[in-house]
């Protein structure tokens, strides 16, 4: 009997079936590579995307317009959104919320949330006791905090920018202006996790007009600084920033464009809103001299006038701006009333006289900020729109004394460009022409702390120290390594903000607690009494300033480091006393493995802190954040070199130390035959490893 072997073609159709499947992964990767971006006014908002295939664009919402109105209608079961919120504040002004903003990251107390309650009394703020702050009460039965509501803005912005692209998105810068501080980024993070967003980073404001500005003259940039200054007035508030432009050498793509934030001013309150606000305070009272003596009530007593005469004044501010005077008119404004009348330019000018006067402020404290005179500005641009009021070109083109103001940019979309510009830069799936964005930092952080120290013999004194961490107008992001050199036992110290003695009475009571944090130490005590026979070299608290301007406290630890023979004996058994060490605070691993693991980073070099040149005993490390990376505390020793073999790190230190030839003192850090260990220090704050709840 024979028995035939039948060979077997290869399966063609497998094989293309599979990569038929491959091609369909990779087509699915594409569909969701788009980034976006969030320019976020107080009056409205810009979206703009990038995918491939579309470079840069502005986002059409359904309206097909460019910009959406930042305005929510809440109701029981209905929410409506921009243009559609818009309609609804005339039917329902109190379920209507427009310039919420203002309210973020404040408390119950301060002078913006009775601000605002003045300028929107058709809604009721109530006190939320257990956060300190106001939310919105719409109903009984209804109520939100204003980061709930930004939440339902960025949401839709989100969905705005995914009809836009036909495809889903995650990643997202978003603006935010450059005098938000610490809670109010914070604030700002917090809405978007509720929208589902992953926060590529948040930008300023100012910070994303100027990139968009250099990124479309980068042939202009060359290696001698350019000096510009932008003044952005928009709805909300008033910001100046003087940015210098110039071509710098980086480690990754050599010569390559980069803008600094050199000198910042601002006014929190200076904006198009409260031109709107005292035009309708006058088209109020003209309507009750029109009906005077007709026993009718005030106007403003009615929410919904009201509402009416602030879209109306709204309106008239921007015809103003380009005619001498206007007829103003209303359709049946109360009680079936219709309301007419005239405004001139001189009227309006004569009702915003003080606000006008205010103009010159920002842009003397972005001089005196950046320590720079008017002569050495080359040019003044104007951004946001509320710089189209005449009268404001007028007080400004004066007080910097330039022959004109620049007007070459678009004033309502530069942010939202620069910021999409940035989201593409910090995406994986696209890659950029880089630009080198130093943004600077503008509420100086400060650590505070008490010791015991012994002015006599015998005799003890408590003495308050303060050790800047980020100075004003220093570049970030940025890491610091504080050591506290002078003590063996639990402490507490405070993060608080520096000097803000240029910020007014006014402003500063606007910004409210001036104590971040206070961080409780425990575990340092033990430490000292679990290692005896070590040479302690501090402890040490490590920052970290993202590029978001949101501080944290990444991890403390106390360091040890001991001298032993270079000899194999000595090596393995200091080997073995390595694997039993406890990894970094906050590395990510269970907690086996962080008592058997080890960790490893760079050396850093130790520099004093500001004001530390008489207190040698606590040192703030700086230390790049692209040169020495938080590494996972996880990660292995690396291995031993043999013989006389030695990274140059080593051979540094053997320098350093020529009198040790024969014993070399060392802790786990970038040098391999060094050898020492940390202890992990636990933080009792509001939230362990961060610095805000």
């Amino acid at each position: 009997m024979t028995v035939k072997v039948r060979r077997q073609r290869p399966r063609r159709r497998v094989f293309w079936a599979l990569v038929a499947v491959l091609l369909a992964d990779l087509l699915a990767l594409s569909d969701t590579l788009a980034v976006m971006s969030v320019d976020l006014g107080s009056e409205s908002m810009k979206v703009a995307i990038v995918k491939p295939g579309v470079p840069m664009e502005i986002v059409l919402n359904k309206e097909s317009r460019r910009k959406t109105p930042v305005i929510v209608t809440l109701k029981e079961n209905e929410r409506f959104f921009g243009d559609s919120a818009a309609s609804m504040a005339i039917k329902n002004p109190k379920a209507t919320l427009r310039y919420f903003q203002h309210l973020l990251g404040k408390q119950a107390d301060n002078p913006h949330v009775a601000l605002y309650q003045a300028r929107f009394p058709e809604h009721e703020l109530t006190f939320d006791p257990q956060r300190q702050t106001v939310h919105f009460q719409i109903s009984p039965q209804l109520q939100f905090s204003p980061e709930e509501v930004l939440g339902m803005v960025l949401n839709y912005s989100r969905s705005l920018a995914e009809d836009f692209a036909e495809q889903p998105i995650k990643d997202a810068v978003i603006t935010v202006p450059v005098f938000f501080n610490q809670a109010e980024r914070r604030a700002v993070l917090q809405a978007a996790r509720m929208a589902g967003l992953k926060v590529l980073q948040l930008i300023n404001d100012n910070t994303a007009a100027a990139l968009s500005y250099g990124v479309f003259r980068r042939k202009d940039i060359n290696t001698t600084a350019q000096n510009i200054m932008f003044y952005d007035m928009g709805s909300g508030s008033t910001v100046c920033t003087i940015v210098t432009y110039q071509m710098v050498k980086t480690k990754e793509a050599g010569m390559q464009p980069q803008l600094q934030i050199r000198g910042v001013g601002f006014d929190r309150t200076l904006g198009g809103l409260e031109m709107e606000l005292r035009l309708r305070e006058h088209l109020a009272g003209l309507f009750n001299e029109q009906r005077k003596g007709q026993r009718a009530k005030d106007v403003r007593e009615n929410p919904r006038a009201m509402a009416k005469l602030l879209r109306e004044a709204n309106r008239l501010k921007t015809v103003l701006s380009a005619n001498a005077d206007h007829m103003a008119q209303i359709e049946g404004l109360m009680d079936d009333v219709d309301f007419k009348a005239k405004v001139t330019r001189v009227e309006f000018e004569e009702l915003c006289a003080d606000l006008f006067e205010r103009v010159p402020g920002p842009v003397q404290q972005a001089l005196q900020s950046a320590e720079m005179s008017l002569d050495e500005i080359e040019q003044v641009i104007l951004v946001g729109g509320a710089t189209r009021v005449p009268k404001v070109q007028e007080v400004l083109l004066k007080a910097v004394g330039k022959e004109e103001l620049g007007k070459n940019i678009n004033a309502d979309e530069a942010a939202a460009m620069g910021a999409v510009y940035q989201a593409a830069a910090l995406s994986k799936a696209f890659k950029v022409k880089p630009f080198v964005v130093r943004d600077a930092v503008v509420y100086p952080i400060l650590v505070e702390f008490t010791r015991e120290v012994e002015e006599e013999p015998g005799v003890h004194s408590l003495k308050h120290n303060k050790r800047v961490l980020f100075s004003r107008m220093g570049p970030y992001p940025q890491r610091k390594v504080i050591t506290f050199n002078r003590y063996s036992h639990d402490f507490n110290f405070h993060i608080n903000y520096g000097d803000l003695g240029f910020l007014g009475p006014e402003d500063l009571r606007v910004f409210g607690s001036q104590n971040l944090t206070t961080v409780k130490l425990k575990g340092v005590g033990d430490s000292f009494k679990k290692y005896p026979d070590y040479e302690s070299k501090g402890i040490k608290a490590h920052f970290n300033l993202d590029e978001s301007g949101v501080l944290s406290l990444d991890r403390v630890e106390s360091v040890f480091e001991t001298l032993v023979e270079d000899s194999p004996e000595e090596e393995s058994t200091l080997t073995k006393l390595g694997n039993t060490i406890s990894s970094l605070f906050g590395g990510g691993t269970t907690p086996d493995a962080k008592e058997n693991g080890t960790d490893t980073v760079q050396e850093e070099e130790e520099n004093p802190a500001e004001g530390s040149k008489d207190e040698p005993g606590e040192q703030v490390e700086l230390k790049e954040e692209a040169e020495a990376p938080v590494e996972d505390g996880s990660q292995p020793l690396p291995p031993e070199p043999k013989g006389d073999a030695a990274p140059e790190g080593e051979k540094a230190t053997e320098k350093e130390n020529g009198d040790k030839s024969e014993a070399q003192a060392s802790v786990f850090r970038a040098s391999v035959t060094r050898f020492g260990f940390r202890v992990p220090i636990c933080t009792l704050s509001s939230l362990c490893g961060l610095l805000f709840p």
